[in-house]
């Protein structure tokens, strides 16, 4: 492939969710909407947790650095979405869509390893609960911080440089709103064999080796919750893991959905409809869930939301 053909391509064309020009002004305010309930109910998350010194502990640590990373999710696809949209312009320059694809994978990859951390926390709370707090201090919980960010910069530095190498001829189409690995690699002119090899491991290091250990923990809560003789110690015991629960099902559920739509030879949109319900819906309904679901973060946003109040 010479060079020419590598660098020719400047721009690449977003085809979107929908090429019906009556549809556009709809899209802008419902994905605009979701945006904005995401950003303020992941950042209010954020606010309560670190208002309230009662929610200074492992399980919201992590909660914390979740809703954060949902917001760095969420906001490398949806802005550029949104501008495309309003302007009726649809191209991404070739630098744009290398850095939209990066931090895609940082943040996409840190979702799925913090939800896999969680699970472990939940494990040791209910499995050992006398022994929790031993376990779970604030070194490993750096540790475990610090190895989901190694991981998931690695593998992102890795696909991106090897995707230097990869050659674009002509018009180069993508049938998604935002730029996914997996549809540039289809769209490539030359041999893209060692780009596949490093996605397909990596999919199995951080999709399937996760999911294995989040099943194994939660077998393991189920099995002790089981043991808990009084129907009061169940429910509570559950409670505290329902809303994980509930996140992990919309999170893996949309990835398994567009696992199985992009496994087609040739791109389609199907993909980019079954990525909004993971890459936008997830990230927006995570604060909902923990919120109406746990009562102490009710109670802390509660706090929040009367020192607000009383500032005024």
């Amino acid at each position: 492939m010479s060079a020419e053909n590598r660098t020719g391509i400047a721009t690449f064309i977003l085809l979107g969710l929908s090429e019906d020009s009556d549809l556009q002004p709809l899209l802008f305010g419902l994905f605009l909407y979701m945006y904005v309930v995401c950003i303020t109910g992941n950042l209010l998350i954020i606010a309560a947790i670190l208002s309230d010194p009662h929610l200074h502990t492992p399980m919201y640590f992590f909660l914390s650095n979740l809703s954060l990373t949902d917001i760095c999710f969420t906001s490398t696809t949806v802005p550029k979405m949104l501008a495309n949209l309003q302007t009726h312009d649809r191209t991404i320059s070739y630098e744009g869509c290398l850095a939209q694809m990066f931090f895609f994978m940082i943040f996409a990859g840190l979702d799925d390893l913090l939800l896999t951390v969680m699970a472990y926390d939940r494990f040791v709370a209910i499995c050992h609960p006398l022994h929790y707090t031993v376990i779970m201090n604030l070194r490993l919980c750096g540790l475990l911080l610090l190895g989901c960010w190694l991981v998931c910069l690695l593998y992102s530095f890795l696909q991106s440089l090897l995707m230097l190498r990869v050659a674009f001829c002509g018009d180069v189409e993508i049938p998604h709103f935002f730029c996914e690995l997996a549809q540039l690699l289809k769209l490539a002119c030359n041999d893209t064999l060692a780009n596949n090899i490093v996605q397909y491991f990596v999919t199995g290091l951080l999709g399937v080796i996760p999911l294995i250990g989040i099943l194994y923990s939660y077998t393991k809560i189920i099995s002790s919750i089981l043991g808990i003789a009084s129907a009061r110690g169940k429910y509570k015991a559950f409670s505290t893991c329902s809303s994980h629960l509930a996140i992990i099902s919309l999170f893996y559920g949309a990835g398994l959905g567009v696992y199985l739509t992009s496994g087609t030879a040739r791109p389609s949109r199907k993909g980019s409809v079954a990525s909004v319900m993971y890459t936008v819906v997830a990230p927006m309904l995570n604060p909902f869930i923990y919120s109406l679901r746990n009562r102490d973060m009710k109670g802390a946003l509660q706090k929040l939301f009367c020192r607000a109040a009383g500032a005024q």
